[in-house]
């Protein structure tokens, strides 16, 4: 019997090899109704492919597995194994109870069938976030781009279990932030220039319309812009920003239905739309000073 889990899939700008699907950055919701699968499909489906065993990091908040030799002080290791005080840190939330669990696959084929016979129904993505009742799980396999999709879902896993729940677009717009190494903090180089550019043409934000995004299939590539844009500018434009944020993600840690952030955005910040605006156009300035992404080698032994 399949389970009936919580998913979020990371995809890429660039889609995995194995199978074919919309190539557009976003990330898959799904229930568990779009997961049951008929009997007889079940009865014909392959043998599992068996998760990686080997352990790379155990600790209360976080559990690597994988079959690739990886040192335990290995750069990438190191950097995951920060992120879970950089997110606590910056969004003063608490340490969470519940440890996020890493399943990284040596190699994209294996990741691919497990996934396909664990999750059938699933599309070809880089990597997953699987919240179940028994276990956060991340599961992604090793690639070019894997500091990044390993910070992306972890961040998934921290604030699903720290939180009793996360809209959508702020759920999405905390895990583009915080993928992000480069410096300044969180400062996307392709969003900014993006968001200048679309600003330059007269784009509006909308907060409203994206707070009405309830389905991950409804997000379009801007959404996701617009979303990491928000929080950047509530992280970051002021003390008065930052203490909203950070207000209301206590409040989703303990009632679970705050109401909307747009309503508080503009019942403390006059203005709030055109200072938004102004911030978005003034952040491509922070490009220069941004440093790039930890090289990652593309092979290792294993």
């Amino acid at each position: 019997m399949l389970e009936s889990p919580y998913l979020m899939s990371r995809l890429a700008d660039r889609c995995p090899t194995i199978g074919r699907g919309s190539c557009q950055r976003a990330y898959l919701l799904l229930m568990a109704a779009l997961l049951a699968f008929s009997a007889g499909c079940r009865a014909t489906a392959p043998s599992l492919v068996g998760l990686p065993k080997g352990l790379a990091i155990e600790n209360e908040h976080l559990l690597v597995r994988t079959d690739l030799k990886l040192p335990k002080d290995h750069p990438v290791l190191r950097d995951l194994d920060g992120l879970r005080d950089q997110i606590a840190d910056e969004l003063n939330l608490p340490v969470q109870k519940q440890p996020v669990t890493v399943y990284l696959f040596s190699d994209e084929l294996r990741y691919a069938q497990y996934l396909q016979t664990k999750y059938p129904l699933l599309p070809p993505r880089r990597a997953y976030f699987v919240g179940t009742s028994k276990e956060l799980a991340v599961y992604t396999f090793w690639g070019e781009r894997i500091q990044e999709d390993l910070r992306h879902e972890y961040t998934h896993g921290v604030l699903h279990a720290t939180l009793m729940d996360v809209p959508l677009w702020l759920d999405e717009g905390l895990a583009e932030y915080f993928e992000v190494t480069s410096q300044p903090r969180g400062l996307n180089r392709d969003y900014a220039l993006r968001l200048a550019s679309n600003l330059a043409q007269g784009w509006k934000p909308d907060l409203d319309r994206l707070e009405s995004l309830e389905k991950v299939e409804d997000m379009q590539k801007a959404d996701y812009l617009e979303a990491w844009a928000w929080v950047h500018f509530l992280l970051h434009h002021s003390d008065e920003t930052r203490d909203i944020l950070v207000a209301y993600l206590h409040d989703l840690r303990t009632t679970g239905t705050p109401g909307k952030l747009s309503v508080r955005i503009r019942r403390e910040i006059p203005s709030a739309e055109q200072r938004f605006m102004s911030y978005a156009s003034s952040l491509t300035s922070g490009i220069q000073q941004a440093g790039g992404t930890m090289e990652v080698p593309r092979k290792i032994r294993h």
